[in-house]
Protein backbone atom coordinates (compact mmCIF):
# COMPACT_ATOMS: atom_id res chain seq x y z
CA UNK A 1 0.00 0.00 0.00
CA UNK A 2 1.28 3.43 -1.49
CA UNK A 3 1.09 6.15 1.58
CA UNK A 4 0.16 9.52 0.00
CA UNK A 5 2.65 12.60 0.78
CA UNK A 6 1.75 15.78 2.69
CA UNK A 7 3.79 18.77 1.48
CA UNK A 8 4.95 20.74 4.65
CA UNK A 9 2.49 23.95 3.46
CA UNK A 10 -0.68 21.76 4.25
CA UNK A 11 0.69 19.72 7.68
CA UNK A 12 1.47 23.43 8.86
CA UNK A 13 -2.36 24.60 7.85
CA UNK A 14 -3.71 21.29 9.56
CA UNK A 15 -1.85 21.97 12.75
CA UNK A 16 -2.77 25.42 12.81
CA UNK A 17 -6.83 24.96 12.30
CA UNK A 18 -6.35 22.31 15.22
CA UNK A 19 -4.80 24.52 17.44
CA UNK A 20 -7.38 27.39 17.00
CA UNK A 21 -10.02 25.12 17.25
CA UNK A 22 -8.42 24.00 20.75
CA UNK A 23 -7.89 27.67 22.03
CA UNK A 24 -11.45 28.52 21.17
CA UNK A 25 -13.12 25.93 23.51
CA UNK A 26 -10.61 26.91 26.24
CA UNK A 27 -11.30 30.05 25.30
CA UNK A 28 -15.47 29.09 25.57
CA UNK A 29 -14.82 27.30 29.00
CA UNK A 30 -12.38 29.83 30.62
CA UNK A 31 -12.83 31.27 33.99
CA UNK A 32 -12.34 34.79 33.12
CA UNK A 33 -15.05 34.53 30.47
CA UNK A 34 -17.78 37.58 31.33
CA UNK A 35 -20.71 35.23 30.34
CA UNK A 36 -19.79 32.30 32.71
CA UNK A 37 -18.54 34.56 35.91
CA UNK A 38 -22.39 35.81 36.28
CA UNK A 39 -23.54 32.46 38.01
CA UNK A 40 -21.06 32.29 40.96
CA UNK A 41 -21.47 35.78 41.70
CA UNK A 42 -25.17 35.45 41.85
CA UNK A 43 -24.93 32.44 43.91
CA UNK A 44 -22.56 33.93 45.89
CA UNK A 45 -24.60 37.48 46.60
CA UNK A 46 -27.43 34.52 47.75
CA UNK A 47 -25.36 33.21 50.42
CA UNK A 48 -24.86 36.34 51.98
CA UNK A 49 -28.11 37.58 51.87
CA UNK A 50 -29.32 36.61 55.43
CA UNK A 51 -26.32 38.43 57.10
CA UNK A 52 -22.78 37.94 57.94
CA UNK A 53 -21.22 34.58 57.78
CA UNK A 54 -18.61 36.02 60.61
CA UNK A 55 -20.33 37.47 63.84
CA UNK A 56 -18.24 39.03 66.75
CA UNK A 57 -18.53 37.57 70.50
CA UNK A 58 -17.48 38.61 73.92
CA UNK A 59 -15.76 36.33 75.78
CA UNK A 60 -14.60 35.66 79.73
CA UNK A 61 -11.44 36.85 80.50
CA UNK A 62 -9.15 35.86 83.31
CA UNK A 63 -9.96 39.14 85.19
CA UNK A 64 -13.39 39.05 84.38
CA UNK A 65 -13.58 35.40 86.40
CA UNK A 66 -11.83 36.44 89.19
CA UNK A 67 -13.41 39.67 89.67
CA UNK A 68 -16.80 37.47 90.10
CA UNK A 69 -14.88 35.53 92.42
CA UNK A 70 -14.19 38.71 94.53
CA UNK A 71 -17.41 39.40 94.54
CA UNK A 72 -18.85 36.44 95.63
CA UNK A 73 -16.34 36.07 98.38
CA UNK A 74 -17.09 39.93 99.91
CA UNK A 75 -21.14 38.61 99.98
CA UNK A 76 -19.78 35.39 102.02
CA UNK A 77 -17.88 37.43 104.75
CA UNK A 78 -20.44 39.57 104.91
CA UNK A 79 -22.86 36.33 105.86
CA UNK A 80 -20.10 34.78 107.41
CA UNK A 81 -20.28 31.63 105.49
CA UNK A 82 -18.49 29.21 103.62
CA UNK A 83 -18.76 27.83 100.43
CA UNK A 84 -16.36 26.83 97.28
CA UNK A 85 -17.07 28.95 94.25
CA UNK A 86 -16.16 28.29 90.68
CA UNK A 87 -16.15 30.16 87.26
CA UNK A 88 -16.30 28.47 83.93
CA UNK A 89 -16.64 29.86 80.23
CA UNK A 90 -19.28 29.37 78.34
CA UNK A 91 -18.00 25.91 76.98
CA UNK A 92 -17.81 25.01 80.71
CA UNK A 93 -14.00 25.12 81.22
CA UNK A 94 -12.61 26.18 84.67
CA UNK A 95 -10.95 29.36 84.57
CA UNK A 96 -11.30 30.09 88.69
CA UNK A 97 -12.26 28.30 91.81
CA UNK A 98 -11.65 29.38 95.35
CA UNK A 99 -12.65 27.22 98.48
CA UNK A 100 -12.88 29.24 101.52
CA UNK A 101 -11.56 27.83 104.83
CA UNK A 102 -13.75 25.09 106.67
CA UNK A 103 -15.89 23.97 103.76
CA UNK A 104 -16.31 21.07 102.87
CA UNK A 105 -13.71 19.02 100.23
CA UNK A 106 -16.44 17.54 98.05
CA UNK A 107 -17.90 21.65 97.21
CA UNK A 108 -15.28 21.96 94.71
CA UNK A 109 -16.54 19.05 92.24
CA UNK A 110 -20.06 20.57 92.57
CA UNK A 111 -19.63 23.90 91.99
CA UNK A 112 -18.02 23.31 89.10
CA UNK A 113 -20.69 21.30 88.18
CA UNK A 114 -22.91 24.21 89.01
CA UNK A 115 -21.15 26.54 87.09
CA UNK A 116 -21.19 24.53 84.02
CA UNK A 117 -24.61 23.19 84.36
CA UNK A 118 -25.73 26.95 84.19
CA UNK A 119 -23.73 28.30 81.15
CA UNK A 120 -23.97 25.23 78.91
CA UNK A 121 -27.97 24.77 79.76
CA UNK A 122 -27.88 28.65 79.86
CA UNK A 123 -30.29 28.73 82.94
CA UNK A 124 -29.92 29.27 87.00
CA UNK A 125 -29.36 25.83 88.29
CA UNK A 126 -32.71 26.43 90.56
CA UNK A 127 -34.89 25.73 87.81
CA UNK A 128 -33.62 22.14 86.95
CA UNK A 129 -33.64 21.86 90.77
CA UNK A 130 -37.75 22.33 90.90
CA UNK A 131 -38.57 20.55 87.37
CA UNK A 132 -36.87 17.20 88.68
CA UNK A 133 -38.89 17.89 92.15
CA UNK A 134 -42.02 18.07 90.42
CA UNK A 135 -41.43 14.55 88.72
CA UNK A 136 -39.37 15.11 85.46
CA UNK A 137 -36.50 12.44 87.22
CA UNK A 138 -35.71 11.59 83.54
CA UNK A 139 -33.32 14.96 83.48
CA UNK A 140 -31.09 13.03 86.08
CA UNK A 141 -29.50 11.14 83.41
CA UNK A 142 -28.01 14.11 81.79
CA UNK A 143 -24.28 14.03 81.55
CA UNK A 144 -22.01 17.18 83.28
CA UNK A 145 -25.69 17.94 84.52
CA UNK A 146 -25.72 19.12 88.21
CA UNK A 147 -29.31 20.33 88.84
CA UNK A 148 -28.65 21.97 92.58
CA UNK A 149 -29.68 25.27 93.48
CA UNK A 150 -26.35 27.82 93.78
CA UNK A 151 -25.49 27.90 89.74
CA UNK A 152 -26.31 30.85 87.25
CA UNK A 153 -25.31 32.04 83.76
CA UNK A 154 -22.85 34.67 83.20
CA UNK A 155 -24.12 37.48 81.16
CA UNK A 156 -22.66 40.24 79.39
CA UNK A 157 -24.56 42.56 76.72
CA UNK A 158 -26.93 39.76 76.68
CA UNK A 159 -24.57 37.00 75.57
CA UNK A 160 -23.85 34.36 78.00
CA UNK A 161 -20.04 33.96 78.22
CA UNK A 162 -19.72 31.79 81.19
CA UNK A 163 -20.99 30.35 84.53
CA UNK A 164 -20.38 30.72 88.35
CA UNK A 165 -21.69 27.57 90.85
CA UNK A 166 -21.14 28.04 94.65
CA UNK A 167 -21.17 25.28 97.27
CA UNK A 168 -20.55 24.20 100.94
CA UNK A 169 -22.47 27.68 102.40
CA UNK A 170 -24.63 27.68 105.37
CA UNK A 171 -27.83 26.57 103.30
CA UNK A 172 -28.48 26.23 99.38
CA UNK A 173 -30.31 29.66 99.25
CA UNK A 174 -26.79 30.81 100.46
CA UNK A 175 -25.53 29.23 97.80
CA UNK A 176 -27.35 30.13 95.39
CA UNK A 177 -27.06 34.21 97.39
CA UNK A 178 -22.86 34.02 96.53
CA UNK A 179 -23.73 32.44 93.30
CA UNK A 180 -25.80 35.52 92.33
CA UNK A 181 -23.57 38.07 93.98
CA UNK A 182 -20.72 36.86 91.42
CA UNK A 183 -22.67 36.65 88.26
CA UNK A 184 -24.28 40.28 88.90
CA UNK A 185 -20.84 41.62 88.79
CA UNK A 186 -19.94 41.36 85.15
CA UNK A 187 -23.57 42.04 83.93
CA UNK A 188 -23.53 45.75 82.19
CA UNK A 189 -26.93 46.20 81.56
CA UNK A 190 -30.28 45.85 83.39
CA UNK A 191 -31.31 42.54 81.22
CA UNK A 192 -28.34 41.00 82.32
CA UNK A 193 -28.99 41.68 85.81
CA UNK A 194 -32.60 40.24 85.20
CA UNK A 195 -30.98 36.82 84.69
CA UNK A 196 -29.45 36.69 88.13
CA UNK A 197 -32.13 38.50 89.93
CA UNK A 198 -33.58 37.18 93.10
CA UNK A 199 -36.88 34.84 92.46
CA UNK A 200 -39.72 36.71 92.80
CA UNK A 201 -41.90 36.79 96.31
CA UNK A 202 -45.08 34.89 96.00
CA UNK A 203 -47.89 36.94 95.64
CA UNK A 204 -49.55 37.47 99.30
CA UNK A 205 -52.45 35.57 100.01
CA UNK A 206 -55.94 37.47 100.85
CA UNK A 207 -56.70 38.82 104.15
CA UNK A 208 -59.04 36.76 106.18
CA UNK A 209 -62.53 38.46 106.67
CA UNK A 210 -62.86 40.29 109.38
CA UNK A 211 -65.44 38.55 111.54
CA UNK A 212 -67.76 39.83 114.20
CA UNK A 213 -70.05 37.88 116.84
CA UNK A 214 -72.70 39.65 118.49
CA UNK A 215 -73.25 40.21 122.19
CA UNK A 216 -75.98 37.77 121.70
CA UNK A 217 -74.13 35.49 120.31
CA UNK A 218 -71.37 35.57 122.81
CA UNK A 219 -74.18 35.31 125.62
CA UNK A 220 -75.43 31.86 124.11
CA UNK A 221 -71.89 30.72 123.70
CA UNK A 222 -70.57 31.07 127.64
CA UNK A 223 -73.79 29.45 128.54
CA UNK A 224 -72.90 26.71 126.82
CA UNK A 225 -69.19 26.92 126.82
CA UNK A 226 -68.67 26.61 123.24
CA UNK A 227 -65.78 27.75 121.19
CA UNK A 228 -66.65 30.92 119.48
CA UNK A 229 -63.74 30.80 116.37
CA UNK A 230 -61.25 27.96 115.78
CA UNK A 231 -58.72 28.45 112.65
CA UNK A 232 -55.29 26.29 111.51
CA UNK A 233 -53.81 29.86 114.07
CA UNK A 234 -55.70 29.74 117.05
CA UNK A 235 -58.94 29.28 118.58
CA UNK A 236 -61.52 31.34 120.84
CA UNK A 237 -63.32 29.35 123.81
CA UNK A 238 -65.85 31.27 125.91
CA UNK A 239 -65.40 28.76 128.44
CA UNK A 240 -67.72 27.81 131.52
CA UNK A 241 -67.01 25.41 134.63
CA UNK A 242 -69.83 23.88 136.74
CA UNK A 243 -66.55 22.76 139.27
CA UNK A 244 -62.97 21.19 139.28
CA UNK A 245 -62.30 19.75 136.14
CA UNK A 246 -59.20 17.59 135.04
CA UNK A 247 -55.51 18.28 134.72
CA UNK A 248 -55.19 19.46 131.64
CA UNK A 249 -51.79 19.49 129.22
CA UNK A 250 -52.08 20.96 125.93
CA UNK A 251 -48.57 19.91 123.92
CA UNK A 252 -49.61 22.78 120.73
CA UNK A 253 -51.30 25.11 122.11
CA UNK A 254 -50.21 28.24 124.38
CA UNK A 255 -53.24 29.24 126.84
CA UNK A 256 -54.16 32.91 127.01
CA UNK A 257 -57.43 33.25 129.35
CA UNK A 258 -59.53 36.10 130.63
CA UNK A 259 -61.90 36.01 133.71
CA UNK A 260 -64.95 37.14 132.56
CA UNK A 261 -67.36 36.39 135.81
CA UNK A 262 -66.26 34.50 138.75
CA UNK A 263 -63.49 33.12 140.45
CA UNK A 264 -61.05 30.18 141.06
CA UNK A 265 -58.09 28.20 142.40
CA UNK A 266 -55.66 27.25 139.44
CA UNK A 267 -52.37 24.98 139.70
CA UNK A 268 -50.17 24.68 137.46
CA UNK A 269 -46.55 23.03 136.66
CA UNK A 270 -45.25 20.21 138.85
CA UNK A 271 -46.31 16.49 137.91
CA UNK A 272 -49.49 15.26 136.49
CA UNK A 273 -51.05 12.04 138.42
CA UNK A 274 -52.76 9.29 136.10
CA UNK A 275 -51.86 11.83 132.68
CA UNK A 276 -53.52 9.62 129.60
CA UNK A 277 -53.71 11.08 126.14
CA UNK A 278 -57.29 11.32 125.14
CA UNK A 279 -56.33 12.78 121.77
CA UNK A 280 -53.74 13.70 119.56
CA UNK A 281 -51.99 16.53 121.52
CA UNK A 282 -53.87 16.43 124.62
CA UNK A 283 -53.94 14.60 127.78
CA UNK A 284 -55.97 14.73 130.82
CA UNK A 285 -54.86 13.71 134.66
CA UNK A 286 -56.66 13.33 138.03
CA UNK A 287 -54.27 16.03 139.96
CA UNK A 288 -51.46 17.62 140.05
CA UNK A 289 -48.07 17.36 142.39
CA UNK A 290 -46.33 20.01 143.34
CA UNK A 291 -47.00 22.70 141.07
CA UNK A 292 -47.93 26.31 141.66
CA UNK A 293 -51.31 27.56 143.12
CA UNK A 294 -52.69 30.88 142.07
CA UNK A 295 -56.20 32.41 142.90
CA UNK A 296 -58.24 34.04 139.37
CA UNK A 297 -60.59 36.67 140.18
CA UNK A 298 -62.55 38.38 137.35
CA UNK A 299 -60.68 40.58 135.25
CA UNK A 300 -57.22 38.44 135.45
CA UNK A 301 -55.35 37.61 132.52
CA UNK A 302 -52.99 34.33 132.27
CA UNK A 303 -50.62 32.99 129.74
CA UNK A 304 -49.81 29.20 130.23
CA UNK A 305 -47.50 27.79 127.76
CA UNK A 306 -47.90 24.73 125.97
CA UNK A 307 -46.88 21.64 127.32
CA UNK A 308 -47.71 23.35 130.90
CA UNK A 309 -49.78 20.92 133.05
CA UNK A 310 -52.78 22.94 134.70
CA UNK A 311 -56.10 22.38 136.80
CA UNK A 312 -58.73 24.26 137.86
CA UNK A 313 -58.66 22.51 141.12
CA UNK A 314 -62.00 25.09 143.31
CA UNK A 315 -63.93 27.70 141.35
CA UNK A 316 -66.81 29.93 142.45
CA UNK A 317 -70.19 30.23 140.53
CA UNK A 318 -70.84 31.12 137.75
CA UNK A 319 -67.09 31.04 136.40
CA UNK A 320 -66.71 32.32 132.67
CA UNK A 321 -63.50 33.07 131.00
CA UNK A 322 -62.02 33.42 127.26
CA UNK A 323 -59.71 31.59 125.80
CA UNK A 324 -57.58 32.27 123.13
CA UNK A 325 -55.50 29.26 122.14
CA UNK A 326 -52.33 29.91 120.03
CA UNK A 327 -50.87 26.91 118.05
Amino acid sequence: MKHKRISPIARSLTTLALLTGCGGAALAAAPNSPKQNLAPRAEAKAATAGGPVVASKRSLTREGARLAIESALTRARELNTTGVIAVVDEGGNLMALERLDSTFSAGANISIGKARTAALFKKPTRAFEEIIKNGRTAMTALTDFTPLVGGFPIVSEGQIIGGIGVSGAASADQDEELARAGARALATSAADLATSAPPAAPPAAAPAPVTLFSSEQVTNAFNKGVPLLETASFKIHASRREGPGKVEIHTLDTDIAYIQEGGATLVTGGTAVNAKIIEPNELRGDSIAGGETVKLKKGDVIVIPKGVPHWFKEVSLPFTYYVVKVH
